[in-house]
């Protein structure tokens, strides 16, 4: 029963400036008014509304049977509910959530509310793509499990007792979360940390990043606690083995960087 992730949303006061962000940097190409790809995935940078959080929202999986994902889910996590989605979401026909309540998108092919590029497809990554997101929690080996058993994802654990849950090409990291991590910065609830994305050199990237810093410095603005907090969130970041170099996009989002 294949099942892919497609699609990742954030959700920001700032949607125009992001979606310059993504497309200037790491040359994703727009789609509809608030969609950028990078040829495989769609991401949405969705206006916020009242008593929306901003960020990192929710991603997206595609399957060939949602019927019968359904079914598979109700008989080992009876917990864990779906719910039809409204008619303008161009990905999200149904919603629905893990055990520890992360919201994600469900979709097949064909679904009438598929519009653009999740309606035409594509599976040919641009030189920049998204490779990875991470996902803090309180018990990382429960989603593992849950992903790899309702959507036959492939699950292998690192020895720092992360857990990778992969559909062979986009890779959920699942990482444990500790209060005490966050000492001297901002506490972050359980909840998507990061972006990662693969590129074509990371020297022609950081070419490109300080290229546009000096032409767009409004895309890259800078934290009054950038040289305490903010480095402090930089270092646990940095623990991503799958990332070389680190930033963040114009709302705060944290990116990890490495050559594919």
């Amino acid at each position: 029963m294949a099942a892919r992730i497609r699609h990742v949303a954030i959700s920001s006061g700032n949607s125009g400036l992001l979606l310059e962000f993504y497309q200037s940097l790491f040359g994703m190409a727009p789609d509809r008014t608030q969609v950028v790809t990078d040829g495989y995935i769609g991401m949405n940078v969705n206006r916020r509304g009242g008593g929306r959080q901003a960020g990192i929202d929710h991603f997206g999986v595609e399957v060939d049977d949602v019927e019968a994902v359904m079914a598979r889910s109700r008989a080992a996590f009876p917990a864990v509910h779906f719910l039809k989605r409204p008619a303008n979401r161009p990905f999200a026909s149904i919603g629905t959530h893990d055990p520890a309540g992360n919201v994600f998108d469900l979709s097949q092919a064909g679904m009438e509310n598929r519009r653009g590029f999740y309606a035409d497809g594509g599976d040919t990554w641009r030189p920049r793509h998204i490779s990875h997101f991470e996902l803090r929690a309180m018990d990382p080996a429960l989603l593992a499990e849950f992903y790899g058993r309702v959507y036959d994802f492939q699950v292998s654990q690192d020895a720092d007792g992360k857990f990778a849950v992969s559909d062979g090409r986009v890779t959920l990291v699942i990482a444990p979360w500790d209060i005490r991590d966050y000492a001297g910065t901002g506490i972050e609830r359980p909840a998507i940390e990061h972006l990662g994305f693969a590129v074509e050199s990371v020297e022609a990237f950081e070419r490109d990043r300080d290229q546009l810093m000096e032409a767009r410095p409004d895309l890259f603005p800078n934290s009054a606690k950038a040289e305490t907090e903010g480095a402090r969130r930089m270092e646990i970041l940095a623990r991503c083995n799958r990332g070389a170099l680190q930033l963040c996009d114009p709302d705060g989002i944290l990116i990890d960087v490495a050559e594919a």
